[in-house]
């Protein structure tokens, strides 16, 4: 290999790493709406709209049980609320992810703290260690407790619901 192609494919491989990779930024508006336990819309002073996906926890989805009262939950935490979140991505929905912040509160914290929320594990190389350690925590606090959708004898995660339904689906086809 030539050292042009040589350098034409490190620059490729940086300009790749460079597009995958989202620069963290802050937004700060009003929570206008809760679509479920884990994602809002923020609207921010110049009246645009951010779709804001809660990093590092994975609430049930409305179909499922502790669906409503999860949104139910997060309604009560930031709706029609100035929140700051700080993002970190964005996801495969275009979705800005992050965390959501009312007064200092971990609006994302606070979900797994109720029993509203899975830690999602998946992610969790994406969290601070500090952040990591904290939602751990709070969830195992909480399933201690037996609060919210840990009240269920075997709650299912959202991740397997989800996974259960597009099985179920894909038979019918």
């Amino acid at each position: 290999m030539t050292a042009f192609a040589s350098w034409k494919r490190g620059a490729a491989s940086v300009l790749l790493l460079l597009a995958l990779t989202t620069q963290a930024e802050t937004i700060k508006g009003r929570v206008v709406a809760v679509a479920d336990g884990d994602t809002v819309t923020v609207l921010d002073a110049t009246k645009t709209q951010y779709k804001v996906r809660l990093a590092g926890i994975d609430a049930p989805e409305k179909a499922q049980a502790f669906g409503q009262r999860s949104k139910e939950s997060l309604g009560e935490l930031v709706f029609d609320r100035v929140v700051t979140v700080e993002t970190t991505k964005r996801d495969r929905y275009g979705r800005s992810v992050g965390t959501v912040r009312i007064d200092g509160l971990d609006a994302n914290l606070e979900q797994i703290k109720r029993g509203m929320a899975w830690h999602y594990r998946a992610y969790e190389r994406e969290q601070s260690p500090q952040e990591r350690q904290d939602y751990a925590a709070a969830e195992v606090a909480a399933r201690e407790a037996r609060l919210g959708l840990w009240k269920d004898a075997q709650p299912v995660p959202p991740w397997d619901f989800r996974y259960t339904r597009k099985e179920s689906q894909s038979q019918r086809m």
